[in-house]
């Protein structure tokens, strides 16, 4: 029954042609605006090239979109009793958040997919073959992170509206983590302590080794660990936050 479910809510949320819009076209059209077809996507970066370094960045925009929308909907789900109706059946409390987090996950694999599938028939390049899979995978990994933080915006304010505005939220927290486009000075200092800032830096290290090279043209190395307890502490923010959230819808009904 958890398979079936599961199979039905991915189709589900794959059929939704809006929130898909957002996760996995509108990364894809960014991809091709702001690297394919600038003329210094082909330049060299680390071990690739500009316009794969943009590829992951886009690709990692579209997977949080992913995993923050369908958590956040999970969570709005349960409050208006669709999850209660769920755990009375064979497969329980414990299956229903086991499928969400299956079926996140799986989302966030489409705009991965769809936008590495655009670097590959453009002019994305790495020097080697492994790269391109552990710069995916780091970012499908790492996008559970937002999970978090959508359970936490569905919890709070308990209204789809509110998970949209998390999502929306997002474009923001995308500016200031130096993913669309590189920071320097002040503003590249405040980027290292913003949550997507660790996700994407570890995405991008296979490529960039952790150099990151600022708008005014000056390089600076951010180390694995760095990136890994940005990544890290946000989990755990992210996380409290969900907790008290539901304590305190527990605490009402």
């Amino acid at each position: 029954m958890n398979l079936t479910y599961t199979l039905h809510d991915f189709w589900r949320q794959v059929r939704a042609f809006e929130s898909m819009f957002f996760i996995a076209v509108l990364p894809a059209a960014l991809f091709v605006m702001f690297g394919v077809t600038q003329g210094w996507s082909n330049e060299s970066s680390g071990n690739g090239n500009v316009s794969a370094y943009l590829m992951v960045s886009m690709a990692a925009y579209g997977a949080v979109t992913a995993t923050t929308s369908i958590a956040g909907s999970a969570a709005v789900e349960r409050m208006k009793g669709w999850g209660r109706q769920l755990a009375v059946t064979p497969m329980g409390t414990g299956g229903y958040a086991a499928t969400k987090v299956v079926v996140a996950v799986a989302v966030a694999v489409v705009p991965v997919i769809i936008v590495y599938l655009v670097g590959v028939f453009t002019n994305s390049a790495m020097d080697d073959p492994w790269r391109w899979f552990a710069t995916a995978g780091i970012v499908v990994a790492c996008s559970v992170v937002f999970a978090l933080y959508g359970l936490a915006a569905g919890l709070l304010f308990r209204s789809d509206g509110a998970v949209s505005a998390a999502s929306g939220l997002l474009v923001v927290l995308a500016f200031l983590g130096n993913v669309f486009m590189p920071l320097s000075g002040s503003l590249l200092d405040f980027a290292r302590f913003t949550p997507l800032y660790g996700i994407v830096g570890l995405a991008r290290y296979p490529i960039t080794e952790g150099w990151v090279v600022a708008v005014d043209g000056t390089a600076e190395q951010d180390s694995v660990w760095m990136l890994l307890a940005n990544v890290g502490v946000w989990a755990v923010i992210f996380a409290a936050v969900a907790l008290f959230a539901a304590r305190r819808a527990t605490a009402r009904n």
